[in-house]
Protein backbone atom coordinates (compact mmCIF):
# COMPACT_ATOMS: atom_id res chain seq x y z
CA UNK A 1 0.00 0.00 0.00
CA UNK A 2 1.33 3.46 -0.53
CA UNK A 3 1.64 6.18 1.38
CA UNK A 4 -0.41 8.40 -0.48
CA UNK A 5 -3.51 5.82 0.02
CA UNK A 6 -2.42 5.14 3.71
CA UNK A 7 -2.45 9.04 4.23
CA UNK A 8 -6.13 9.65 2.32
CA UNK A 9 -7.23 6.99 4.53
CA UNK A 10 -6.63 9.18 7.44
CA UNK A 11 -7.90 12.18 6.06
CA UNK A 12 -10.97 10.36 5.37
CA UNK A 13 -11.00 8.94 8.68
CA UNK A 14 -10.99 12.17 10.55
CA UNK A 15 -13.63 13.88 8.10
CA UNK A 16 -15.59 10.55 8.98
CA UNK A 17 -14.67 10.85 13.02
CA UNK A 18 -16.01 14.58 12.75
CA UNK A 19 -19.81 13.62 11.02
CA UNK A 20 -20.53 11.19 13.20
CA UNK A 21 -18.95 13.26 16.31
CA UNK A 22 -20.93 16.26 16.08
CA UNK A 23 -24.10 14.08 15.85
CA UNK A 24 -22.99 11.79 18.72
CA UNK A 25 -22.02 15.30 20.87
CA UNK A 26 -25.46 16.66 20.53
CA UNK A 27 -27.13 13.23 21.51
CA UNK A 28 -24.67 12.94 25.05
CA UNK A 29 -25.73 16.41 25.74
CA UNK A 30 -29.64 15.22 25.67
CA UNK A 31 -29.08 11.81 26.89
CA UNK A 32 -26.91 13.96 29.87
CA UNK A 33 -30.11 15.21 30.61
CA UNK A 34 -32.46 11.96 30.50
CA UNK A 35 -33.54 12.28 27.26
CA UNK A 36 -33.04 9.63 24.54
CA UNK A 37 -33.05 10.99 20.99
CA UNK A 38 -33.18 8.18 18.19
CA UNK A 39 -34.42 10.75 15.69
CA UNK A 40 -30.67 11.42 14.70
CA UNK A 41 -30.87 10.14 11.52
CA UNK A 42 -33.81 11.98 10.63
CA UNK A 43 -32.48 14.98 12.14
CA UNK A 44 -28.84 14.80 9.92
CA UNK A 45 -31.00 14.09 6.80
CA UNK A 46 -33.03 17.29 7.36
CA UNK A 47 -30.41 19.29 8.06
CA UNK A 48 -28.39 17.83 5.27
CA UNK A 49 -31.19 18.77 2.84
CA UNK A 50 -32.11 21.92 4.20
CA UNK A 51 -27.94 23.18 4.22
CA UNK A 52 -27.34 22.10 1.04
CA UNK A 53 -30.53 23.74 -0.54
CA UNK A 54 -29.92 26.89 1.39
CA UNK A 55 -25.79 27.29 0.03
CA UNK A 56 -27.02 26.64 -3.81
CA UNK A 57 -29.23 29.72 -2.77
CA UNK A 58 -27.31 32.28 -1.16
CA UNK A 59 -23.49 30.37 -2.68
CA UNK A 60 -22.50 30.33 1.10
CA UNK A 61 -21.64 27.42 3.11
CA UNK A 62 -21.69 28.83 6.32
CA UNK A 63 -24.91 29.99 6.13
CA UNK A 64 -26.30 26.97 4.80
CA UNK A 65 -24.19 25.18 7.50
CA UNK A 66 -26.00 27.46 10.31
CA UNK A 67 -29.55 27.14 8.54
CA UNK A 68 -28.97 23.64 8.98
CA UNK A 69 -28.46 23.90 12.71
CA UNK A 70 -31.21 25.73 13.08
CA UNK A 71 -33.60 23.21 10.91
CA UNK A 72 -32.00 20.42 13.21
CA UNK A 73 -33.37 22.15 16.24
CA UNK A 74 -36.77 23.13 14.71
CA UNK A 75 -36.97 19.33 14.47
CA UNK A 76 -35.86 17.83 18.06
CA UNK A 77 -38.29 20.90 19.11
CA UNK A 78 -40.96 18.17 18.03
CA UNK A 79 -39.33 15.78 20.18
CA UNK A 80 -38.92 17.99 23.58
CA UNK A 81 -42.49 18.83 22.93
CA UNK A 82 -43.84 15.44 22.64
CA UNK A 83 -41.19 13.85 24.95
CA UNK A 84 -40.18 16.62 27.28
CA UNK A 85 -43.44 18.65 27.64
CA UNK A 86 -46.10 16.19 26.92
CA UNK A 87 -44.06 13.46 28.83
CA UNK A 88 -44.86 10.37 25.71
CA UNK A 89 -42.01 8.17 25.18
CA UNK A 90 -39.05 8.58 24.27
CA UNK A 91 -38.03 6.25 22.18
CA UNK A 92 -41.83 6.23 20.00
CA UNK A 93 -41.03 9.99 19.54
CA UNK A 94 -37.54 9.44 18.40
CA UNK A 95 -38.52 6.75 15.83
CA UNK A 96 -41.48 8.93 14.60
CA UNK A 97 -38.92 11.92 14.12
CA UNK A 98 -35.68 9.53 12.15
CA UNK A 99 -38.98 8.21 9.94
CA UNK A 100 -40.88 11.64 9.40
CA UNK A 101 -37.32 13.18 8.88
CA UNK A 102 -35.97 10.96 6.09
CA UNK A 103 -39.60 11.03 4.07
CA UNK A 104 -39.90 14.68 4.50
CA UNK A 105 -36.33 15.81 3.64
CA UNK A 106 -36.68 13.00 0.44
CA UNK A 107 -39.39 14.82 -0.16
CA UNK A 108 -38.34 18.64 -0.13
CA UNK A 109 -35.15 17.70 -1.94
CA UNK A 110 -36.51 16.28 -5.32
CA UNK A 111 -35.33 19.23 -7.11
CA UNK A 112 -32.21 19.38 -5.34
CA UNK A 113 -31.04 15.60 -6.54
CA UNK A 114 -28.69 16.56 -9.47
CA UNK A 115 -27.09 20.01 -8.11
CA UNK A 116 -24.07 20.40 -7.66
CA UNK A 117 -23.11 22.97 -5.03
CA UNK A 118 -20.33 25.58 -6.16
CA UNK A 119 -20.50 26.93 -2.65
CA UNK A 120 -18.78 24.32 -0.41
CA UNK A 121 -16.25 23.83 2.17
CA UNK A 122 -13.03 23.50 1.38
CA UNK A 123 -9.86 22.91 3.19
CA UNK A 124 -7.80 25.43 5.28
CA UNK A 125 -4.49 24.21 4.43
CA UNK A 126 -2.98 25.90 7.29
CA UNK A 127 0.22 27.52 5.72
CA UNK A 128 3.71 26.03 7.31
CA UNK A 129 1.96 23.10 8.61
CA UNK A 130 0.13 21.32 5.56
CA UNK A 131 2.98 20.30 3.90
CA UNK A 132 4.57 18.44 7.11
CA UNK A 133 4.74 14.96 5.40
CA UNK A 134 1.99 12.43 7.01
CA UNK A 135 0.85 14.99 9.72
CA UNK A 136 0.17 18.13 7.44
CA UNK A 137 -2.57 16.53 5.15
CA UNK A 138 -4.19 14.95 8.76
CA UNK A 139 -4.44 16.93 11.11
CA UNK A 140 -3.71 20.89 9.05
CA UNK A 141 -5.35 20.39 5.51
CA UNK A 142 -9.00 19.73 7.24
CA UNK A 143 -12.02 21.69 6.01
CA UNK A 144 -12.93 24.23 8.92
CA UNK A 145 -16.03 22.21 10.49
CA UNK A 146 -13.26 19.57 11.43
CA UNK A 147 -11.51 21.74 13.79
CA UNK A 148 -15.23 23.43 14.44
CA UNK A 149 -16.02 19.87 15.92
CA UNK A 150 -13.09 19.99 18.25
CA UNK A 151 -14.04 22.96 19.94
CA UNK A 152 -17.17 22.13 20.07
CA UNK A 153 -15.91 19.07 21.68
CA UNK A 154 -14.01 21.30 23.96
CA UNK A 155 -17.00 23.67 25.42
CA UNK A 156 -19.42 20.71 25.94
CA UNK A 157 -16.56 18.93 27.81
CA UNK A 158 -16.28 22.06 29.65
CA UNK A 159 -19.87 23.09 30.16
CA UNK A 160 -20.41 20.02 31.29
CA UNK A 161 -17.94 19.72 34.13
CA UNK A 162 -16.81 22.65 35.17
CA UNK A 163 -20.17 24.88 35.28
CA UNK A 164 -23.12 25.35 37.05
CA UNK A 165 -25.53 24.92 34.13
CA UNK A 166 -23.26 21.45 33.42
CA UNK A 167 -24.17 20.24 36.75
CA UNK A 168 -27.44 21.14 36.95
CA UNK A 169 -27.71 19.20 33.06
CA UNK A 170 -25.99 16.45 34.58
CA UNK A 171 -28.43 16.29 37.82
CA UNK A 172 -32.03 16.53 35.66
CA UNK A 173 -30.33 13.46 33.96
CA UNK A 174 -29.51 11.54 36.93
CA UNK A 175 -32.60 12.35 39.08
CA UNK A 176 -35.30 15.06 38.15
CA UNK A 177 -37.38 15.15 41.25
CA UNK A 178 -33.87 16.03 42.72
CA UNK A 179 -33.67 18.70 40.14
CA UNK A 180 -36.89 19.98 40.40
CA UNK A 181 -36.64 20.24 44.58
CA UNK A 182 -33.42 23.15 44.26
CA UNK A 183 -35.03 25.31 41.84
CA UNK A 184 -33.72 24.50 38.88
CA UNK A 185 -37.08 23.49 35.79
CA UNK A 186 -36.55 19.76 34.74
CA UNK A 187 -38.85 21.00 31.31
CA UNK A 188 -36.45 23.88 30.55
CA UNK A 189 -33.04 22.03 31.45
CA UNK A 190 -34.20 19.43 29.16
CA UNK A 191 -35.96 21.05 26.39
CA UNK A 192 -32.75 22.74 25.91
CA UNK A 193 -30.27 20.12 25.69
CA UNK A 194 -32.76 18.31 23.28
CA UNK A 195 -32.48 21.56 20.54
CA UNK A 196 -28.91 21.72 21.10
CA UNK A 197 -28.93 17.89 20.11
CA UNK A 198 -30.77 18.77 17.42
CA UNK A 199 -28.52 21.33 15.77
CA UNK A 200 -25.58 19.48 16.46
CA UNK A 201 -27.08 16.90 14.26
CA UNK A 202 -28.89 19.17 11.35
CA UNK A 203 -25.02 20.36 11.62
CA UNK A 204 -23.70 17.06 11.07
CA UNK A 205 -26.04 16.69 8.06
CA UNK A 206 -24.48 19.95 6.62
CA UNK A 207 -21.07 18.82 6.68
CA UNK A 208 -22.18 15.78 4.60
CA UNK A 209 -23.86 17.55 2.07
CA UNK A 210 -21.83 20.84 1.97
CA UNK A 211 -18.13 18.68 2.33
CA UNK A 212 -18.11 15.25 1.92
CA UNK A 213 -20.63 14.62 -0.73
CA UNK A 214 -20.73 18.06 -2.30
CA UNK A 215 -24.13 17.33 -2.56
CA UNK A 216 -28.07 16.07 -1.86
CA UNK A 217 -29.67 12.80 -3.07
CA UNK A 218 -32.13 10.58 -0.56
CA UNK A 219 -30.38 8.13 1.37
CA UNK A 220 -27.50 9.91 2.18
CA UNK A 221 -27.40 9.65 5.79
CA UNK A 222 -27.39 5.80 5.26
CA UNK A 223 -27.22 4.71 9.12
CA UNK A 224 -24.82 7.35 9.92
CA UNK A 225 -27.22 8.95 13.05
CA UNK A 226 -27.76 5.19 13.92
CA UNK A 227 -23.93 5.09 14.40
CA UNK A 228 -23.76 8.27 16.38
CA UNK A 229 -26.04 6.86 19.55
CA UNK A 230 -24.37 3.85 19.26
CA UNK A 231 -21.19 6.05 20.31
CA UNK A 232 -22.69 7.84 23.18
CA UNK A 233 -22.57 4.35 24.41
CA UNK A 234 -19.48 3.60 23.64
CA UNK A 235 -18.19 6.69 24.72
CA UNK A 236 -19.47 6.24 28.49
CA UNK A 237 -21.34 9.15 27.70
CA UNK A 238 -18.03 11.44 27.77
CA UNK A 239 -16.87 13.76 25.19
CA UNK A 240 -13.22 12.44 24.97
CA UNK A 241 -14.19 8.99 24.99
CA UNK A 242 -16.83 9.57 22.60
CA UNK A 243 -13.95 11.39 20.47
CA UNK A 244 -12.01 8.57 20.61
CA UNK A 245 -14.39 6.07 19.48
CA UNK A 246 -15.46 8.63 16.63
CA UNK A 247 -12.22 7.87 15.20
CA UNK A 248 -12.88 3.93 15.56
CA UNK A 249 -16.09 4.17 13.39
CA UNK A 250 -14.57 6.88 11.15
CA UNK A 251 -11.62 4.27 10.27
CA UNK A 252 -14.35 2.01 9.37
CA UNK A 253 -16.55 4.21 7.22
CA UNK A 254 -13.23 6.07 5.50
CA UNK A 255 -12.30 2.20 4.69
CA UNK A 256 -15.10 0.89 3.01
CA UNK A 257 -14.85 2.59 -0.17
CA UNK A 258 -11.10 2.29 -0.28
CA UNK A 259 -10.62 -1.35 0.74
CA UNK A 260 -10.98 -2.56 -2.88
CA UNK A 261 -7.89 -0.22 -3.96
CA UNK A 262 -5.72 -1.68 -1.46
CA UNK A 263 -3.12 -5.01 -3.04
CA UNK A 264 -3.26 -6.46 0.46
CA UNK A 265 -3.48 -10.38 1.18
CA UNK A 266 -4.66 -11.59 4.61
CA UNK A 267 -4.42 -14.99 5.21
CA UNK A 268 -3.93 -16.09 1.66
CA UNK A 269 -7.71 -13.69 1.01
CA UNK A 270 -7.52 -11.06 -1.56
CA UNK A 271 -8.55 -7.95 0.08
CA UNK A 272 -9.87 -6.24 -2.99
CA UNK A 273 -12.13 -9.02 -3.99
CA UNK A 274 -14.13 -8.85 -1.06
CA UNK A 275 -17.56 -7.95 -2.15
CA UNK A 276 -18.44 -3.82 -1.79
CA UNK A 277 -22.44 -4.90 -0.22
CA UNK A 278 -19.77 -7.40 2.58
CA UNK A 279 -17.94 -4.05 3.06
CA UNK A 280 -20.79 -1.86 3.75
CA UNK A 281 -21.56 -4.07 6.85
CA UNK A 282 -18.47 -3.36 8.26
CA UNK A 283 -19.56 -0.22 10.50
CA UNK A 284 -22.46 -1.55 12.10
CA UNK A 285 -21.09 -4.72 12.25
CA UNK A 286 -18.64 -2.87 14.65
CA UNK A 287 -21.66 -1.32 16.00
CA UNK A 288 -23.51 -4.66 16.85
CA UNK A 289 -20.03 -6.24 18.70
CA UNK A 290 -19.24 -2.93 20.69
CA UNK A 291 -22.79 -3.08 22.07
CA UNK A 292 -22.26 -6.89 22.87
CA UNK A 293 -18.59 -6.00 24.58
CA UNK A 294 -19.87 -2.91 26.55
CA UNK A 295 -23.51 -5.28 27.62
CA UNK A 296 -20.98 -8.09 28.55
CA UNK A 297 -18.45 -5.38 30.53
CA UNK A 298 -21.81 -3.72 32.56
CA UNK A 299 -22.38 -7.22 34.43
CA UNK A 300 -19.33 -6.50 36.31
CA UNK A 301 -19.90 -2.77 36.93
CA UNK A 302 -22.43 -0.26 37.28
CA UNK A 303 -23.64 1.49 34.33
CA UNK A 304 -22.54 4.43 33.64
CA UNK A 305 -26.07 5.75 31.50
CA UNK A 306 -27.70 8.85 33.35
CA UNK A 307 -30.00 7.04 35.99
CA UNK A 308 -33.35 8.98 35.00
CA UNK A 309 -32.42 8.56 31.10
CA UNK A 310 -35.84 7.70 29.14
CA UNK A 311 -37.58 8.30 32.69
CA UNK A 312 -40.37 11.17 31.83
CA UNK A 313 -40.93 13.69 34.54
CA UNK A 314 -44.58 15.40 35.49
CA UNK A 315 -43.79 17.41 38.12
CA UNK A 316 -47.65 16.34 40.45
CA UNK A 317 -46.08 12.93 40.15
CA UNK A 318 -43.40 14.27 43.44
Amino acid sequence: MSEAAVVGLLVATVQFATLVYLAGLGELIAERSGVLNLGVEGMMAMGAVSGFMMALATGRPWIGFAFAALVGMAVAGIHALVSVVMGAGQVVSGLAITIGGLGFAAFIGQDAVRERADAVFTDLGIAGLADIRWVGPILFNQPPVVYLAGLLGVAAWFVLNRTRLGLALRAVGESASTTDSVGHSVTLLRSGAVLIGGAFAGAAGAFLSLYMAAGWTEGLIAGRGWIAVALVIFGAWRPGRLAAGSLLFGFTLALQPRVQTFDLNIFGLEVNTISPALLGILPFLLTVVVLIAISFRARHRPSPAPAALTLPYRREER
